[in-house]
């Protein structure tokens, strides 16, 4: 068993592991096994989302291992989000209980807004999970619809559970991919503070100053892709085939050499060491453990700051790359 993972306490009371197993892109038949394994490895926090569609395999694979007496329910965080075409309130409510469902665990630890996009809503029996699709071929671009933020906001914290509101079944609220803009817009309305803000984050893309103003305003954040190019190579992104893999790059590898470590390990220190939540994941069993294990060494302060300098403000996930562009990275 891995040593106990720090945590980040999180605005909402509770606290979140600071190096979490990210089911994007685990295929469905082999989720369940996954989550399971990476529970016995010591994992206790997995990041999923409706649009990944493998969020009931996930379930198994955590009910397992709490059936087998591995870990119990409170033992673990399970953070989800609210995919795009739900932002209307009774559809947001609808779709996190489908979710809530699907885990099958009681209640979700964290529940997102996945992106600051509002879709045209499809109906769940027609395309279960569209993606920005309104075709099940995935040709056409849904359109967008005219719901504020303020109602989605409003339509999750009316599902958060607490003394006034027992019968919630989400225990933190947050955002994801939000700028600074929109966050100072959510924070002069928000009834319930946002707890998390989950981003892309890597050295081509620091962001310095939107990572420094949600923690300035006590939300923590999440990085995802912290590898890079790596994530993005097998969806038949051109610029992650462009790119050079941060792996390879001088920088990374002499501050792995320094240390003894894979420059992995040093790409999740780098998230960690400054507080940043990292959501690896592989396929390796050998591989979770070490990113398990990425938070038990400490890098230099100028080794931080190499790494950071590596910044090209380059962006792998981007629906402005849509047919229809969706430009909320400007």
């Amino acid at each position: 068993m891995a040593a106990k993972t720090p945590t980040v306490k999180l605005s909402s009371g509770y606290d979140m592991p600071i190096v979490g197993f990210g089911i994007w892109k685990v295929p469905n038949d082999v989720c369940a096994d996954q989550v399971y394994n990476a529970i016995k490895l010591g994992y206790r926090h997995i990041d999923g989302a409706w649009d990944y569609t493998n969020s009931a395999e996930a379930g198994q694979g955590v009910r397992r291992a709490i059936e087998e007496g591995i870990v119990k329910r409170e033992d673990m965080f399970i953070t989800s989000k609210l995919w795009n075409n739900y932002h209307a309130r009774e559809h947001a409510h609808e779709m996190a209980k489908l979710e809530n469902e699907a885990w099958g665990l009681g209640y979700l630890d964290l529940f997102l807004i996945h992106f600051p996009i509002s879709l045209e809503f499809i109906p769940f029996d027609k395309i279960r999970f569209p993606c920005f699709w309104s075709d099940k071929e995935q040709t056409k671009v849904t359109p967008l619809s005219k719901v504020p933020i303020s109602e989605t906001w409003g339509a999750l914290e009316e599902l958060v559970q607490t003394k006034q509101n027992p019968n919630g079944f989400i225990k933190s609220i947050g955002i994801s991919n939000f700028h600074t803009q929109l966050i100072y817009d959510l924070l002069s309305y928000a009834k319930i503070h946002p707890s998390v803000l989950q981003v892309e984050h890597h050295p081509y893309l620091t962001q310095p100053d939107l990572i420094a103003m949600a923690q300035e305003n006590n939300i923590a954040v999440t990085g995802y892709s912290t590898f890079g190019p790596q994530s993005f190579i097998e969806l038949g992104n051109a610029t992650a085939k462009e790119v050079k893999p941060l792996f390879e790059t001088d920088v990374v590898k002499s501050i792995a050499a320094k240390h003894g470590k894979t420059p992995g390990q040093v790409l999740l220190r780098w998230c960690t060491q400054r507080n940043i939540i990292v959501i690896p994941k592989s396929n390796s069993i050998e591989r979770l453990k070490q990113n398990l294990e990425s938070s038990s060494f400490d890098l230099a302060e100028e080794d931080i700051k190499q790494i950071s300098a590596l910044n090209i403000n380059l962006r792998f996930n981007n629906p402005a790359t849509l047919a229809t562009p969706i430009r909320i990275f400007t």
